[in-house]
């Protein structure tokens, strides 16, 4: 009796924790279902806005499909929502200070037709950048808020071309004072003298573009973003992280030289950065997208191939397409670092338009002489000597002998 007693209990206990297993089986599960079949939901409409993340968020993304597994090399939400994160919350990116090369590609550098290095417009580092970091939720802006009711942009495909036109001024948002004034704590940072101008730009670039296996080097600017606004490369004149060095206003924008107002970042100014959004098209043709997946879920520079882009499914002039496209990051080089077509940028004639061979050289602004004060401080020295100088604030600049591209050693500031 003892036994069979024995025996009773023991099939009692083994139901009863098999039926609690179940339960919890069901409770647990069932959320991390409803979130998978929220996913498939969302591939199949293509978002235009990111999803809300929620708590199983980080089970489905654990358990996506690997990019790599993807068919035809294009990437599905769920492959994008695994490689998605918020590594950058607290501001904190890498400096791309002097990431360039000129032989081949190659993933977080921008691959330059031509290395030329000018003098850069920013003498001086700001507090927010901290040895090869820079945070840029410490950065400061130039100060004011101007409109320009004259600005001109339109959009047109036409005979398999799509053709950009405009006057390079923003269209939905306003811009800091240029010059930057004397008592903008910004000028004695990056005391930029120049003033905004309209410019005439016209860009016929490919509306269905070829990609190439082969990545094309580039110049100085990227392509022409939606707002009108041009885009250049990552660097400032220096060859250095011109987002970190270089001070814009709170769109992220500034004049060059001739007064030609552009972007060398994701400006905060567009109006939604998620990763089905068109911002904007390179000179290749490519469409250039924003890096937001979902809330807070950002793609970022490793995420990327190298010249910065991916494939996947997005929305061109109102139509869901995979294609192709480059991604706007948070850090480094912030948007296409090569060409994965031909480019067909061209330099019409027309007011503040730089000359062709410039920007085959890569550079952003005119040609400049380092000022005789960073020329003195490295007489009698050898290249890679520690200097300084006063700056024209009389403030210290501290930096390394190095050749300019005027065949004069000078000291050109450290980062």
């Amino acid at each position: 009796m003892k036994y069979v007693a024995g025996v009773l209990i023991a099939v009692a206990v083994i139901g009863g924790a098999f039926y609690l297993k179940k339960k919890l089986d069901t409770y647990i599960e069932a959320p991390v279902v409803a979130m998978k079949e929220a996913v498939a939901n969302q591939e199949a409409t293509a978002f235009s806005t990111p999803v809300e993340a929620t708590g199983t968020l980080e089970t489905v993304k654990a358990e996506a499909q690997s990019p790599a597994k993807s068919a035809g090399g294009s990437l599905s939400y769920s492959d994008l929502l695994a490689l998605a994160d918020n590594k950058y919350a607290d501001g904190n990116v890498p400096l791309g200070d002097y990431r360039y090369t000129t032989d081949a590609p190659k993933k977080g550098y921008i691959y330059l037709c031509n290395a030329r290095q000018d003098n850069p417009g920013s003498m001086v580092n700001g507090s927010w950048i901290n040895g090869d970091t820079w945070n840029f939720l410490k950065k400061i802006s130039v100060s004011g808020s101007v409109s320009w009711p004259n600005a001109a942009f339109s959009n047109v495909i036409s005979a398999g071309m799509r053709v950009l036109t405009g006057n390079a001024l923003p269209i939905n948002h306003t811009t800091g004072v240029f010059p930057v004034a004397a008592n903008d704590p910004a000028a004695k940072i990056d005391p930029n003298p120049s003033t905004i101008s309209a410019q005439t730009l016209k860009q016929s670039i490919p509306a269905d573009p070829v990609y190439s296996d082969t990545p094309y080097c580039m110049t100085g600017e990227v392509g022409i973003m939606l707002t009108g606004v041009p885009l250049f490369n990552g660097f400032d004149a220096g060859l250095r992280d011109a987002a970190a060095h270089e001070l814009q206003d709170s769109c992220d924008g500034h004049p060059q030289g001739d007064g030609q107002y552009h972007y060398h970042s994701m400006s905060k100014c567009f109006k939604g950065v998620s990763v089905t959004t068109v911002l904007g098209y390179a000179y290749d043709g490519f469409p250039i997208t924003g890096p937001l997946v979902a809330k807070d879920e950002y793609l970022t520079t490793e995420d990327l191939d190298i010249c910065h882009g991916i494939t996947s499914e997005i929305v061109i002039d109102g139509v869901k397409k995979t294609t192709y496209h480059y991604v706007m990051t948070q850090d480094f080089p912030y948007s296409a670092s090569c060409y994965r077509g031909k480019s067909y940028m061209t330099r019409p004639a027309g007011a503040g338009q730089q000359n062709q061979q410039q920007m085959q050289q890569g550079g952003q602004q005119s040609g400049q002489t380092p000022p005789q004060e960073a020329i003195s401080a490295c007489s009698g020295k050898t290249t890679n000597t520690s200097c300084s100088f006063k700056g024209g604030r009389g403030e210290t600049v501290s930096g390394t002998c190095r050749m300019t591209p005027s065949s004069s050693l000078a000291c050109t500031p450290n980062r």
